[in-house]
């Protein structure tokens, strides 16, 4: 077992606009689940000038919400941090009701290439029907009126993942890739481990206040939890290569091993966060994979 972080189990509630700060309103789309907490946080960002960050899900009464906690101002664009399902669909709804431009991420796409016979399990949870009008490139500033938002480009969760940093309260809104009620499902192929890694190490060196994630509370100590994460991470693949030392061979007795007591409902995305783990170990020459690298495949210590 390893450690776990400060996580925040507290239930924020979908369904109602409530104000974070002087600049940040929040509408949790009705969609929660085991993967979604209490469903997907829509963010309204400025004053005068509003952009939308993750409009979530197509659901037609979110999208009312949305639309009242803008009001009279003026929406500048809807920005996405990546292309789930529960993230991104409403993005061309809003386009088509306001006219603006859809900004972030850029299309989905794979971490890696399938392997022979190899099935996407997360297929479904992807919108492929996402098209920006602008991609943001990692480093990149944007002004929308008075609202001033800094680019980062934080890949693992999905490849193609963004943070948007609200430089005028420094805040970051951090999508799914730092969550205060759980850490982020890292999957193959349209996720990756290593990757996920380096974006949490690179969010180390920040001074952002507050996190405003894409499910969960707010995580107001972000320079404490986000350590706790990245350790949390490195003594997960720990105990995954010292059970494969053992002779642990197979992902579910991996599962059953290392996540004792765990929901039931999540043992199948357990399952493919250990395959990421378990894709990085043999990338770096420390686990073989026989016959091929695959969920089914048995895992032995080189």
């Amino acid at each position: 077992m390893t450690e776990q972080p400060d996580f925040d189990r507290n239930m924020p509630q979908a369904e109602r606009i409530e104000r974070l700060s002087p600049l940040v309103q929040r509408v949790i789309a009705p969609n929660s689940g085991p993967f979604t907490f209490t469903g997907t946080c829509t963010y309204i960002v400025g004053d005068r000038d509003m952009i939308v960050i993750d409009p979530g899900p197509d659901d037609p009464t979110h999208r009312d919400l949305i639309m009242k906690a803008i009001g009279t101002s003026r929406l500048n664009a809807v920005l996405v941090t990546h292309t789930h399902r529960d993230h991104s669909p409403l993005a061309k709804t809003l386009k088509s009701l306001t006219g603006v431009p859809l900004m972030g991420c850029g299309p989905h796409q794979l971490a890696r290439a399938l392997n022979e016979g190899e099935i996407n399990p997360l297929d479904a949870s992807s919108d492929y029907d996402y098209q920006p009008d602008l991609v943001l490139n990692d480093g990149e500033r944007v002004e929308f009126g008075d609202i001033e938002i800094e680019v980062l480009a934080t890949p693992g969760h999905t490849i193609n993942h963004l943070a948007f940093a609200l430089l005028n309260e420094t805040a970051l809104f951090s999508g799914d890739h730092v969550m205060g009620w759980s850490t982020s499902i890292v999957t193959p192929p349209d996720g990756a481990m290593q990757p996920y890694l380096h974006s949490l190490e690179k969010l180390i060196t920040r001074d952002d206040q507050v996190y405003y994630p894409g499910h969960g509370e707010a995580v107001r100590n972000p320079s404490r939890f986000v350590p706790q994460l990245l350790a949390h991470r490195r003594l997960r693949e720990t105990s995954i290569l010292e059970a494969v030392r053992e002779g642990v061979e197979t992902i579910p007795d991996l599962v059953a091993k290392i996540y004792r007591g765990l929901d039931p409902r999540l043992h199948g995305a357990a399952g493919l966060s250990v395959f990421a783990h378990l894709e990085d170990l043999v990338s770096r020459g420390l686990v073989k994979a026989e016959p091929a690298l695959a969920l089914t495949a048995k895992f032995s210590s080189r």
